[in-house]
C-alpha cells in the first residue's frame, strides 16, 4: 500500500498504459480519477477501481480546467498527476505528415502538459507537495524513422519534465518521466503502420528483453516514481523499454 491515502489524476486512463497505471495506483491504496476522452472507457475503468471517471480532452484548456476543478471538488489538491494521454501520426516520410496531424500530435502530447500544469501546479505549490509523471517514449531518446513529429513531441516532453523539475523542486513538487517502448496498447498498430506477425517481429528484434512494454510494467514504474520511496528523484527519465535504448 505504497500510495495509501494519496490521490491521483491519470489522463488517458481508459485503456492501455493509463489503465495499467490507474489499476496499480488503486491497488496500492490511491484514490484515482480516471480521465479519458472516451467517456465510456473512463467510466468502465473507474467503476472497476472504485475511482472517479472524468471525460477530458487534454488538448482543450476548458476541458482540462473542468477536470482540475472536478478533482479538487472530489478530493482536494491531487498528490499525483500522470500526463499519459498521447497520440501519434502514422509512419510516413516527415514531409508527408499533413498539418492537421502535426497540430493534433503536438496539442495532445505537448500542449497537454502545459495545460495540466497551468491548472494544477498552483495548487500543488500551495500544498507544498506533489508528484507529476509525464509519459514520454523511447522515441524521444532514440527516434525511429518515419515517426519524426511524434518523436519530436516526446523529446519535448522529456525536456519539459527536466525544466519543470528544476523550477518546482523548491516547492516540494517532483516531476519525472517514463519512456516506454512500444507496448500492447491501442496505439501499437499506428506505430507499426500495420499489425502483422512480420511487423511485430521486426519491432521485437530491437528490444533486447524480447517483448513489448505492458500496462503492468508502466503501472509498476509509475507507482515507484509517485511513491515516497522516490522522494529524492526528480527530473529523471526512467526507461521502461527492455533495453531498447542501450
Amino acid at each position: 500500500m505504497r500510495l495509501q491515502g494519496k490521490t491521483a489524476i491519470v489522463t488517458g486512463a481508459g485503456s492501455g498504459f493509463g489503465a495499467g497505471i490507474a489499476r496499480k495506483f488503486a491497488a496500492e491504496g490511491a484514490r484515482v480519477m480516471v480521465a479519458d476522452i472516451n467517456a465510456a472507457a473512463a467510466e468502465s475503468v473507474a467503476a472497476e477501481l472504485g475511482g472517479i471517471a472524468q471525460t477530458v480532452d487534454v488538448a482543450s484548456a476548458d476541458s482540462v480546467s473542468a477536470m482540475a476543478k472536478a478533482a479538487m471538488a472530489a478530493f482536494g489538491t491531487p498528490d499525483i498527476l500522470v500526463n499519459n494521454a498521447g497520440i501519434t501520426h502514422l509512419p510516413q516520410p516527415l514531409e508527408d505528415v499533413d498539418e492537421a496531424a502535426f497540430d493534433r500530435v503536438l496539442a495532445v502530447n505537448a500542449k497537454s502538459v502545459y495545460l495540466t500544469a497551468r491548472a494544477l501546479v498552483p495548487e500543488m505549490k500551495r500544498a507544498g507537495r506533489g508528484s507529476i509523471i509525464n509519459v514520454a517514449s523511447t522515441a524521444g531518446i532514440s527516434p525511429r524513422p518515419r515517426l519524426s513529429w511524434y518523436n519530436a513531441s516526446k523529446g519535448w516532453m522529456i525536456t519539459a519534465t527536466r525544466a519543470m523539475a528544476v523550477e518546482l523542486a523548491p516547492f516540494g513538487v517532483r516531476v519525472n518521466a517514463l519512456a516506454p517502448v512500444a507496448g500492447e496498447t491501442p496505439l501499437l498498430s499506428s506505430f507499426m503502420g500495420e499489425d502483422t506477425p512480420e511487423m511485430r517481429a521486426k519491432f521485437l528484434a530491437t528490444i533486447p528483453i524480447g517483448r513489448f512494454s505492458q500496462p503492468e510494467d508502466m503501472g509498476n514504474a509509475a507507482c515507484f516514481l509517485a511513491s515516497d520511496e522516490a522522494s529524492m528523484l526528480t527530473g529523471v527519465v526512467l526507461n521502461v523499454d527492455g533495453g531498447r535504448c542501450i
